[in-house]
């Protein structure tokens, strides 16, 4: 099944609303009741009467609605309190081939350092090196060696799309992912309410690092993730859109159709509901309904931007059936930008995998978006 649509930029003036002078956000008391889930065109009027979009404009109260809803769970996103230099350092280097692997750490906040793998083709590099586009690889649930997955470490086939998207003339850049493998920050200890938001901190921090290479295309960047790095990916996207290009393999369906929809998959401290992901969920138990975010407003919030969602008819994580429906409801959110082609899903008939003819469609996305 592909929804599909044509560009546009995205529009950005619903941060107005919501972002202060210093860049910090202001805690507001989120409407009753949320918004159904799988009807995006209806907003909330000034008098908190709901009302159908029929602009763009309209779109994005109901789209500062939906961050507001992510923030609710996951915490205020940080403004400049949090940033501070990246300080790059460089830990080691392992030539590939046609490309150079890189170790290194960066500040993402005071007193917070983090692993990532930094991949880039040797044809960038020099005095006579060319810019090359980039993109973000995030990592599935790998408590062994992380980030290293996506890179080729983890003897995992089908995940090495870090590397492989270096070897056709990408830079890559892979954080690990907060409390997996060798990186353990204190997330509380550091301010935050959710490993989701710090994860997403992070990536905000490494999209700023890659801007800052001299190696690195100005302009969009492409965001790439399974499972873990799936929904990873698409958290990121919603709170950064210099990602204009989106893959999610094996990365969601909707809340209430987790695992079927069975509740011992959440709690305690299971599912969604890990230290790792978003604590604050556990407040929904025996009403997942009014849990205020979801992935269809969330895919629909990527709107009119590039994305193609990976969702094999044999995953038992996230269920095929739920993506379509997450679909169809972003899909108005596409038309009405005036062009369904850029929301994509493919049914790979496989298991919680990556297939090789998917990982494919995801570089070809690349190239054409990037490029």
């Amino acid at each position: 099944m592909k929804y599909q649509m044509t560009h546009r930029p995205l529009l950005l003036a619903f941060l107005a609303a919501w972002v202060s002078v210093d860049g910090g956000r202001a805690a507001e008391a989120l409407p009753t009741p949320r918004l159904p889930r799988d009807k995006l065109l209806l907003f909330r009027g000034p008098n908190n009467e709901l009302l159908p979009v029929k602009t763009t404009a309209d779109w994005l109260q109901r789209r500062g609605e939906i961050v507001r809803g992510m923030e609710a769970v996951m915490g205020p996103l940080p403004g400049r309190e949090k940033r501070c230099p990246l300080d790059l350092r460089l830990e080691e280097e392992v030539d590939c081939g046609s490309y150079v692997r890189r170790l290194i750490t960066y500040a993402s906040e005071p007193d917070c350092r983090v692993p990532a793998y930094l991949c880039v083709p040797k044809s960038a590099l020099g005095a006579s090196g060319a810019r090359v586009p980039a993109v973000l690889c995030l990592h599935g649930t790998d408590k062994v060696v992380g980030h290293g997955v996506v890179v080729g470490l983890g003897n995992k086939p089908n995940r090495k799309y870090a590397s492989e998207l270096a070897e056709r003339g990408f830079v890559t850049l892979s954080p690990n992912y907060p409390l997996l493998a060798k990186y353990n920050p204190d997330i509380t200890a550091l301010g935050w309410q959710s490993g989701t938001l710090k994860a997403v901190w992070d990536n905000i921090r490494g999209l700023d690092l890659l801007t800052s290479q001299p190696f690195v295309k100005p302009g969009p960047f492409g965001a790439i993730g399974h499972s873990l790095g799936g929904h990873n990916a698409v958290y990121t996207s919603v709170f950064d859109d210099r990602i204009q290009a989106v893959v999610s393999s094996c990365g969601l369906d909707s809340f209430l159709d987790y695992y079927g929809g069975d509740e011992k998959n959440w709690f305690p401290e299971k599912g969604w509901c890990q230290t790792r992901y978003m604590l604050r969920l556990a407040d929904y138990r025996g009403h997942l309904q009014d849990i205020p975010f979801d992935f269809h407003e969330l895919i629909g919030a990527l709107a009119p931007r590039n994305v193609l969602i990976v969702a094999p008819l044999h995953d038992r994580n996230f269920q095929s059936a739920s993506v379509d429906r997450i679909a169809a409801a972003a899909s108005e959110v596409y038309e009405l930008y005036g062009a369904p082609t850029r929301l994509r899903i493919e049914h790979p008939d496989s298991e919680h995998d990556f297939p090789p003819a998917m990982l494919q469609k995801a570089y070809g996305l690349f190239d054409t978006v990037l490029r």
